[in-house]
């Protein structure tokens, strides 16, 4: 567990690194200055779920990865298959080739994502322009359904931009997500307001409505912003 913030008062007592001999207090992680009580939240799903449940979560988990990725393979490439075409519990979608031939970037299909109702996996790690997905054992059937269907979906945006139906800026992997302002407001595009903001007929009956646009990612990690209200004389 890596370094966590905290007051200088407590300095004295934070664990040492594991690398040095100090009289303060002995090391409980590997990382210097590590936070040894986290890893209290794994003992004790390991402690509840005992050795057949964590059987049955790892089953589970493999099962629901590899189904996902057999039905997402016509659609898209995976990296990293094993010899027999199966994945572990988690499976890479390589869009390096469909972002470079259609003009679109791998931020276009994760925002995209959130307006079929899904907040993107893993995007760019471990390799760059790719999206790692990772169902874990808790996710329904139907969940897993919904979540291919709407990579699918997005697949079937990209080949409209490869076909020259849309260009890439004009297409709504570009645009989004879409806001109910967006869809209230006047409306330019060159798709229309359904497929925006429904682009598939199930997503009507469980819209979640985003918030605010894209917003500059890289940005925002860099710079702290705060948007509360404040005074200064206080």
């Amino acid at each position: 567990m890596g370094p966590i913030c905290t007051g200088e008062h407590l300095r004295p007592h934070l664990p040492t690194s594991p690398f040095k001999e100090t009289d303060r207090p002995l090391a409980i992680s590997a990382t210097p200055i590590g936070s040894g009580s986290i890893l209290v939240i794994s003992w004790m799903y390991i402690r509840m779920m005992g050795p057949d449940g964590l059987k049955q979560a790892t089953q589970l988990a493999l099962l629901n990865a590899n189904y996902m990725a057999k039905r997402i393979e016509g659609s898209y490439p995976i990296l990293y298959s094993g010899a027999n075409g199966r994945v572990a519990h988690e499976f890479i979608l390589d869009l390096r080739d469909l972002t470079a031939s259609s003009g679109l970037k791998i931020d276009d299909i994760a925002k995209r994502l959130i307006d079929y109702g899904f907040h993107a996996p893993t995007m760019s790690f471990p390799v760059p322009g790719t999206l790692m997905v990772e169902p874990t054992e808790s996710e329904s059937k139907e969940e897993l359904d919904r979540f291919c269907e709407a990579m699918i979906s997005i697949r079937k945006e990209i080949q409209a931009v490869l076909d020259g139906t849309l260009s890439a800026e004009s297409s709504p992997l570009a645009h989004a997500p879409h806001t109910a302002d967006d869809l209230t407001g006047e409306w330019d595009r060159d798709y229309s307001r359904d497929e925006a903001a429904f682009p598939l007929e199930w997503v009507k009956e469980r819209k979640f409505w985003p918030y605010t646009n894209r917003i500059d990612n890289t940005y925002g990690d860099r710079n702290l912003i705060c948007t509360c209200e404040w005074d200064p004389n206080v």
